[in-house]
This record gives C-alpha cells, sequence and structure tokens, in this order.
C-alpha cells in the first residue's frame, strides 16, 4: 500500500501530509464562505427575493460570513494551525449546519429555491466541518 492512500482522505486534498491537508481544508472553507458571505453582502435585495429570505437578515449574515471566512483563510495560511482555533471552527461549522436546518423549519419561510438552497449550504458546511475534523485527527496521529 502506497503512503498516498494510507489515510482516506489524502486522495481528496491531495496530499499524504494532515498539516497540509487541514490546511487546504480550511482554506476551501474560507474561499467558499467568504464568496457566499460577499454575495450575500452585495446582493441581499435580489437574492432575498429569489430565497425568500429576509434581505436585512441577508445583509447582516454576508457581512458575518465575509468576516468569518477571512479569518478561517488567515487560519489556513498559517503553517501550523491551532488545533483549538481549528476545533472552533468545527465547531461554529458544524453549528451552522445544524441552526440552518432547524432555522429552515422553525424560523424561516422561503422559496423554493430557498429550501434548496438553505440545505445544500447546510450540507456543504456540515461537509467542511467533517473534513477538518478528520484532518485535524490525522494530525494528532
Amino acid at each position: 500500500m502506497s503512503t498516498y492512500s494510507a489515510h482516506p482522505l489524502t486522495a481528496l486534498a491531495r496530499t499524504n501530509d494532515p498539516k497540509t491537508m487541514l490546511r487546504r481544508f480550511l482554506a476551501l472553507d474560507a474561499v467558499v464562505t467568504s464568496g457566499n458571505g460577499l454575495a450575500y453582502a452585495a446582493a441581499s435585495g435580489p437574492l432575498g427575493r429569489f430565497l425568500g429570505v429576509d434581505a436585512g437578515l441577508l445583509l447582516g449574515l454576508g457581512v458575518f460570513l465575509t468576516l468569518y471566512g477571512v479569518g478561517v483563510g488567515w487560519l489556513a495560511a498559517r503553517k501550523s494551525p491551532p488545533a483549538l482555533a481549528v476545533r472552533a471552527v468545527i465547531e461554529a461549522n458544524a453549528v451552522w449546519a445544524v441552526l440552518s436546518v432547524v432555522a429552515l423549519f422553525a424560523w424561516l419561510a422561503p422559496s423554493t429555491a430557498g429550501a434548496v438552497w438553505i440545505p445544500l449550504q447546510a450540507a456543504t458546511v456540515g461537509g467542511f466541518a467533517a473534513l477538518q475534523y478528520a484532518a485535524l485527527r490525522a494530525l494528532r496521529s
């Protein structure tokens, strides 16, 4: 067995170095989250109408997600991201994924597009949490 396939995430991360793997998954999270945040902030009105979500809520979420994405990007750029900060990102992503689904059923009344987008976004963020958690575990072992 080659070392490249020793860990299930090596093919996805295109490396067998756990630290590089973790940094790449954090960087992907940062790019997607910042891009999403910028779209929400810049086009909160049209996106709000399309998704059936309040434009003010999208604007606030957009600003938050942009800042959060920048923070995750800063963490990804570190040569050795601190485990405590990485755990905070993993936990924040997991909470975001769960709250997105809860909000869909408890608080929001989205359009059909929003009813598709919200769980898709939750699954993406949950996937980031899972990848980051697995990479952090690989780094520790």
